[in-house]
């Protein structure tokens, strides 16, 4: 298990990562979640905000700024470690709390959360159908339920499946001269079958987007000018036949009948 040291490393190599690509990459889809915080918070007050997986707690503050509560919760300790660090801007009365647990296991009651943000975490949970569902029962009848999650066949899990072989991912370390783990994802799924999955659980999409190119060798020695460029491509691609190349697909989704109030 990486300590609380070796996640909040990582997460800086994510977001403030060297490598051009690598840092639009993540921060593309930090800056869509975080824009939806704070829409979801215009259309309807958030009083009880949940983040299901904080990793290291990159949402937790915007969370923070829009609920007057905000709830971590993961399974793995060191993950709230992590997270618990960036707490300690705050002070003594911090929105912010942090519980170790899994959401099936009934921590929190049902209908008692106005916002849950769940990024980047069902492709590490073998049966994610069984996890919306309880985002969903968790969630207000006003609430909003902000979801990404990678998409199968873009470059970045295509690859990943070579590039994470041991003597590749020591190649990559010293290329990119900074953290890399594998991803660890176990259950990637397609459109199709995520929004199956939604609509077992009783939601619906009210907001849907891709975004994220990735192309080997351009992502790692392309600099400035190769970011621009998947860029670009990511640009020109949304919204056609072929999205499903982009890396995040990202939702907002509700209960079906909720209307702002």
């Amino acid at each position: 298990m990486s300590s609380a040291a070796d996640l909040v490393a990582l997460q800086r190599a994510l977001y403030t990562s060297r490598n051009p690509t690598r840092r639009y990459l993540h921060c593309a889809r930090r800056d869509w979640v975080r824009s939806e915080i704070s829409s979801a918070a215009e259309i309807s007050p958030a009083h009880y905000a949940l983040e299901v997986g904080p990793g290291s707690g990159i949402y937790l503050s915007s969370l923070a700024q829009v609920a007057d509560r905000v709830v971590a919760i993961d399974v793995e300790p060191s993950y709230l470690q992590a997270a618990a660090l960036l707490t300690d801007n705050f002070a003594s009365d911090s929105p912010i709390s942090c519980v170790q647990g899994n959401l099936s296991s009934g921590v929190l009651a049902e209908g008692s959360i106005d916002l849950i943000l769940c990024s980047e975490v069902i492709e590490h949970v073998e049966d994610s159908a069984s996890l919306i569902a309880v985002m969903a029962k968790t969630l207000k009848p006003q609430g909003t339920l902000i979801l990404t999650t990678p998409q199968p066949y873009s470059p970045v899990e295509l690859l990943g499946k070579i590039a994470f072989l041991p003597g590749i991912l020591q190649l990559l370390r010293l290329i990119y001269r900074e953290p890399i783990e594998p991803t660890g994802h176990i259950n990637v799924l397609s459109t199709a079958q995520l929004k199956a999955q939604i609509a077992s659980a009783d939601l619906v999409v009210v907001k849907e987007e891709r975004l994220g190119f990735y192309l080997p060798v351009i992502a790692e020695f392309g600099g400035r000018w190769g970011q621009g460029l998947l860029v670009a491509i990511d640009r020109a691609i949304q919204n056609s036949r072929f999205q499903g190349l982009l890396w995040t697909q990202c939702f907002v989704l509700r209960k079906p009948g909720s209307s702002p109030p």
